[in-house]
C-alpha cells in the first residue's frame, strides 16, 4: 500500500480524532482527576481508594436503577475473565448461548471446554445478524435442560444489538454480556441475572476490570456452587470471593487504581448529564448521522442490514469494491482520525466507528466530512 496518502485539511478534522471501539476516548476531565492527592500510588486497601470504589458501586446502582437485593460486584481481568468466572461459578450443569459474533462465541468456548459441564446448546446467526434464544434449547436431546441462558446485549465486532429479555423458567439464570453497550442504552436490569461489562467502552476508562450487576438468584447460585460442589475454582475466578471483597469496596488482588478512578468519574458525569436516557440520546444522535450518511451514499451501506438490530454505539459501514476501506482508514489515521478499522477477524471492506456517549455529534459530522473529502482523492 502506498504511503503517499492525502491528508484531510485541518479545518475539516474533528476536534478529537478518537473513534475506537475500545479502548475508547477518555474525557480530559477524567484525566485531570488522576492528579487527586494521596490517591494514585497509594494502598487500594485504604480509605482514599476504597471511597472511589464505593462511589463507583453507588453510582452504578443509581445509573442502572438496580432492584432491591442486587449487588455491584467487580474483579480484575476484564470480560474475558468473567466468562471464566461465570463458567466456574454460575453454570451448574449446562448452558445455552446465542452467538452472532466473535465475543459471544468466546463464552461458548469457555463452557464447551469446561470438564465439569455438559456440552452447551448454541444458537448462531451470521455476522451482522442477531441470534435469539427461545428458552426451549435442549428440549430435542436427552441431556438436562440448560440452567444458564447467555447472550450478548451487543456484539462489538459487528455492531449488532440484541434485545434484553429473561430466558427460561424458574431455576435458570440469564447472563447478558454488555461490555461495549452498558451505559449507552436503557436496559431493564430485572430481565437479567448478571449484566456484566468492562470499563473501556462507554465508561471511557482502561481495560483489565470486570463489573457484574448480580441478582439475588445469581448471588445464591454462586454461594451454593462454592459450598456444595467439588469443582476446584481458583480464588481469582471465585465469584463468591469477588462478592465478599466488593462488599468491602475492594478487589481480591491489587487493581489498576487509574482504571477505577477514570470509570468512577465517567459514571458521575453520566449521572450529572441525565443518566442512561441522556447517554442513549447522545449515542443515538451520533450514530444516526453515520447510518443516514451510509444509507444515502453511492459507495457505502450499513453492514447490519436490519435497522432494529443496529447498534447506537458501534457503527459498521461496508464499502463497495471501488473503495479500498483499508486505504481510507490509513488516510484517516495519517490525518489524526484513528481506530476506525474493522474488526480484524471479520475481514470486510468496511469501517467500524464508535459513537459512545463521550463522542459529540460535532466530531461525527467532521469525521463524515473528512471521509467525503478523502473518497474522491483515494
Amino acid at each position: 500500500m502506498s504511503t503517499d496518502l492525502p491528508l484531510v485539511p485541518s479545518e475539516l478534522r474533528p476536534l478529537d480524532g478518537r473513534f475506537g471501539c475500545g479502548p475508547s476516548r477518555i474525557r480530559s476531565e477524567q484525566l485531570d482527576a488522576l492528579g487527586t492527592p494521596l490517591l494514585m500510588g497509594t494502598s487500594h486497601r485504604q480509605s482514599p481508594v476504597r471511597s472511589v470504589v464505593h462511589s463507583l458501586r453507588e453510582g452504578l446502582t443509581t445509573l442502572f436503577d438496580l432492584p432491591e437485593g442486587w449487588e455491584v460486584v467487580l474483579g480484575n481481568g476484564g470480560t474475558t475473565t468473567f466468562w471464566a468466572v461465570a463458567t466456574a461459578c454460575l453454570v451448574e450443569r449446562r448452558s445455552a448461548h446465542a452467538s452472532f459474533g466473535e465475543f459471544g462465541h468466546k463464552f461458548v468456548t469457555e463452557t464447551a471446554t469446561a470438564p465439569f459441564l455438559l456440552p452447551p446448546v448454541v444458537v448462531e446467526a451470521p455476522a451482522g445478524g442477531v441470534a435469539l434464544l427461545s428458552g426451549d434449547e435442549g428440549d430435542s436431546d436427552d441431556l438436562p435442560d440448560p440452567d444458564v441462558f447467555a447472550y450478548p446485549h451487543h456484539e462489538t465486532s459487528t455492531g449488532a444489538l440484541s434485545p434484553v429479555r429473561r430466558i427460561g423458567g424458574e431455576g435458570t439464570l440469564t447472563l447478558v454480556d454488555a461490555t461495549s453497550v452498558a451505559g449507552g442504552v436503557p436496559v431493564d436490569i430485572s430481565s437479567t441475572d448478571a449484566y456484566y461489562f468492562a470499563p473501556q467502552k462507554c465508561f471511557g476508562s482502561d481495560g483489565g476490570l470486570w463489573v457484574a450487576l448480580l441478582s439475588p438468584a445469581a448471588q445464591e447460585r454462586a454461594r451454593r456452587l462454592h459450598a456444595a460442589t467439588d469443582r476446584w475454582v481458583p480464588q481469582i475466578l471465585d465469584l463468591s470471593v469477588a462478592m465478599d471483597n466488593s462488599a468491602k469496596d475492594q478487589t481480591l488482588n491489587t487493581p489498576a487504581i487509574a482504571t477505577l478512578l477514570l470509570m468512577e468519574r465517567q459514571v458521575t458525569w453520566m449521572l450529572e448529564e441525565g443518566g442512561l436516557g441522556a447517554m442513549s440520546a447522545r449515542s443515538l444522535a451520533a450514530s444516526g448521522l453515520i447510518y443516514d450518511w451510509a444509507e444515502a451514499s453511492e459507495v457505502a451501506s450499513p453492514f447490519v442490514a436490519e435497522p432494529r438490530w443496529r447498534s447506537p454505539v458501534v457503527v459498521t459501514v461496508d464499502f463497495s469494491e471501488q473503495v479500498d476501506a483499508k486505504r481510507l482508514a490509513a488516510a484517516l489515521r495519517a490525518s489524526g482520525i484513528v481506530d476506525v478499522e474493522p474488526y480484524r477477524k471479520l475481514g470486510r471492506n468496511q469501517l467500524r466507528i464508535a459513537t459512545f456517549p463521550a463522542t459529540p455529534t460535532s466530531d461525527v459530522e467532521s469525521l463524515l466530512a473528512s471521509i467525503d473529502w478523502l473518497l474522491p482523492r483515494l
